[in-house]
Parts: structure tokens; sequence; C-alpha cells
């Protein structure tokens, strides 16, 4: 199935979680951010059109560019059910689209299935990003049956040697056999979601296999295979990773022989005026790059949402961003605009 074909129909799926509340919410949100920016405030009616919440902080795997991988975080907390479902009570009028993953493995999160199912009975259009390690049959059905609307599976090797490269601890096979089951439940319960996507961040170490992915997707019949560029932390050493293909590369080495981004970083974001990200114990940082949670804007269990969305520490942070936004170290390594 063609790219554009598989956003076709995954725009189509987004729009059916649309009312006039939402679109007119979005509309004013890109009017702001488009026209008003520099004022930094607008109206507190509006509210994030898509929010990122974290199931679980830790994971099985030890991935060499990944906070947690690196520290071998292999056990830790999991989002509470109140902090939850409150962030779905006061944003369900307004958001569109929700991401349950950050930092963590989101399967690890035995209550995965029923987070997923709330915000779906809240209208609202879910998605989750895995390894796939924990995909077995029933975890599979229970994700069919919760209304997720979209699940992406990485697959970063084609074989066990060049896919345990990046995913330390990992089995492929693990991974296949989970997409088939996904696809099993979903005949077996004739549901067309969730939309199956396979995700290849492309490596120096597994450039090679850019056929070899594209056969593998059609073979596990799923709905997209994205090709991802790396983000990788350490400028100095990541080097070794760079593909060689510039396509596929955020990256370029300067003179002093470290990596920096290819496209130029604007004084702008427009992830600070659309989206939002809590972690696993409810902290609203600024997005998906403040791996480590370094802005803390404030903690839902303290306070509503609407009020650390406009406090002033978030109006603070967004006004530095306009005026230097490579100030911050995560930024240099954001694609956003």
């Amino acid at each position: 199935m063609s790219d554009f074909i598989s956003n076709i129909r995954l725009l189509n799926r987004i729009s059916k979680y649309l009312t006039w509340q939402k679109i007119v919410n979005f509309l004013s949100l890109y009017f702001h951010f488009t026209f008003s920016a520099k004022t930094v405030k607008f109206n507190s009616k509006l509210m994030p059109f898509f929010v990122s919440v974290e199931p679980a902080d830790f994971c099985q795997l030890e991935c060499p560019e990944c906070p947690v991988g690196i520290s071998a975080k292999h056990s830790g907390t999991y989002i509470t059910s109140e902090k939850f479902t409150k962030i779905i009570e006061e944003l369900k009028n307004k958001l569109i689209y929700m991401n349950l993953y950050f930092q963590g493995e989101p399967l690890l999160n035995k209550n995965l299935p029923q987070l997923i199912q709330i915000a779906a009975s809240a209208n609202i259009f879910t998605t989750i990003s895995t390894n796939a390690q924990a995909l077995n049959s029933e975890k599979a059905r229970q994700l069919v049956e919760s209304g997720l609307e979209r699940i992406i599976i990485s697959v970063d090797g084609t074989n066990q040697t060049v896919y345990e490269q990046y995913r330390k601890g990992g089995k492929l096979e693990k991974v296949i056999t989970g997409i088939g089951f996904m696809n099993f439940w979903k005949k077996e319960l004739a549901s067309k979601t969730p939309f199956i996507e396979i995700q290849f961040i492309v490596f120096k170490t597994n450039e090679h296999q850019l056929p070899d992915i594209k056969q593998l997707a059609k073979k596990l019949k799923v709905d997209k295979l994205s090709l991802k560029s790396a983000q990788i932390y350490d400028f100095k050493t990541g080097k070794e990773l760079l593909t060689n293909f510039n396509r596929y590369a955020r990256y370029k080495i300067n003179d002093k022989e470290e990596l920096e981004l290819k496209n130029k970083v604007r004084n702008r974001c427009w992830r600070q005026w659309s989206g939002s990200v809590m972690n696993v114990k409810g902290d609203v940082i600024p997005c998906c790059f403040d791996k480590h949670s370094e802005f803390v804007f404030g903690n839902i269990a303290d306070e509503k949402f609407a009020n650390i969305w406009h406090n002033t520490k978030i109006s603070g942070f967004r006004a530095s961003i306009l005026q230097n936004r490579k100030q911050y170290d995560m930024c240099k390594n954001c694609t956003s605009k």
C-alpha cells in the first residue's frame, strides 16, 4: 500500500473524532501560533489538540540512544487511572489525538487496554508505539477490542543479528509473531482497527536492509511502513550510527567533527502551542524531547491542566523559545517547526 493511500486512510479515521468545538480549538491554536506567536498569550479557553501520556516509565530493552535503555531501567511505575481519567475528563471536548507512550514501553502497563478504552469512549483518537516484546495473543486481542486506532511497532532489522544491534535484549521473532497476532484478531473480531504501522529507524547498521524491510512489510500485511531518521543524543560519538543515506539522516558532520541538525532551528515551535506531554508521575512537560523531564510546568495531581497550560512557567518557556530556541539542548535535536 502506498504512503499516500495509507495516510488518507489514517486521516479518514482521525476525522471521525472531529467535532465543531475541536475544529474551532485547532484553528484558533494555529491562528495564534502563526499570527500572534510573539504575544505568547492566548485565550484561556484554548487547549492542546493532542497530548502524549506515559503509561509506564521502564522497558525490557537497552537501546543505546534511549535514556531508559541506557539506564537499563527494567522496572518502575505506571500512570494511575485517577491521573489518566482526570486528564481525559478535562480535555475530552478539545482533544483530537492522544499518544499513549513517551519514554517507557506502554505494553508493560497491564491496564493499557482499559486506558485506551477510556480515551476511545471520550471520542479521542489513540496511538501507541511499542517494541512488541510483550505483544502476545491475549494482549493483541485486548488492544483490538479496546478501540485503539493506531499501533506503531518498531522493526529495526530484518534478521536477529541486525535487529539486536540497536534493540538490545529484544527478539525479532517476538515482534513478527506479535504483528501476526494483531492481524489475526483484527480479522477474527471483524475490526478495521488498529491501523498497523511498522517503523524502521535507519542507522548505518541496518541501511543495507531497506529493500528487505519493504518486502517484510508486504509479507506481514501491515498498513504502513515508516522509514525514520534516528535521534542521536551524543553528538560527539553518535557518528557511528549515522546512516550514509542523506535522505534518512537528520544530521550532518560539522567542522568540529560533531553532529548537528541539517535543517536550521527556527525560533518558534508549533508543539508548544498545539500539544503537551504528561509523564507517568503526572508532570506536564514541554514535549517528547524533554526526555528527563527537566522542565516541569506543574502536576495534574495538584491542579487543573488548564491552569498549568496557561501558567507563567509555560508562558515564559514559550517566550524563551521565540527569543532563542537553541538555548535548550533538547531543541538542538528537534525537527519541529
